[in-house]
């Protein structure tokens, strides 16, 4: 499973994936069906291990996403096995973001910035034995009648101090106290254990939020 942040940074061994094969020992094959590139395709790249053909996770589409999710990928390409090979975007190739959801706790928020108006972001939490972590923040997925619900809902909960043991640096946030449980969806969980390219989804008024727990890792 790739990871973005890895990457980045640039410090993990890369391997490069090889898509198609458009030209095979100077003969153009770019009219041939994918299955008939594919072949040509793993037949030059050998053994090689650094370059690689995409793994097939099953020849149907909802099963392959299926395993994508459970294998925490981050989406899935959809092709059709007859097609040409097209420049460009066509309906022949569909990419399929898969995205995680979990609930988590809010406890806090940030100050607006720009237009936007009541809260910047949310700060999100779970537990693990018994202990409330940080996962994060949270700024999209909210219009501005979501907004206003929200910071009624939590402005009467601010208080001095976080609950989080590992509270975010930096200042400004507003703690509250750890009773609105939210699902959201997101992309995958980065190096230090938060969340990447979360959405806020809504609330959750039939879980408490200490049934709110991490995975162990």
């Amino acid at each position: 499973v790739s990871r973005f942040q890895l990457l980045q940074k640039g410090t993990a061994e890369s391997v490069y994936v090889v898509f198609d094969c458009l030209y095979l020992e100077g003969h153009d094959i770019r009219q041939e069906q994918l299955t008939k590139r594919r072949a040509a395709m793993e037949d030059s790249l050998g053994s090689s291990k650094v370059l690689k053909p995409p793994r097939i996770l099953s020849a149907n589409g909802l099963e392959a996403y299926r395993v994508a999710q459970q294998k925490g990928c981050e989406g899935v390409v959809a092709k059709d096995f007859a097609s040409p090979y097209v420049e460009g975007r066509s309906r022949y190739w569909l990419k399929i973001k898969v995205h995680q959801q979990d609930e988590f706790v809010i406890v806090g928020f940030t100050k607006p910035s720009g237009s936007r108006k009541h809260f910047g972001a949310l700060l999100l939490g779970a537990y693990r034995k018994g202990k409330l972590h940080y996962a994060g923040k949270v700024g999209t997925g909210f219009d501005q009648k979501t907004l206003a619900s929200l910071y009624r809902k939590l402005h009467p909960l601010i208080r001095k101090r976080s609950d989080l043991i590992d509270p975010p640096r930096g200042a400004g946030p507003s703690f509250v106290e750890p009773r609105l449980v939210a699902p959201i969806s997101y992309q995958e969980w980065t190096s230090d254990n938060k969340l990447r390219q979360p959405v806020f989804l809504g609330l959750r008024d039939d879980k408490s939020p200490r049934e709110v727990e991490l995975a162990e890792t």
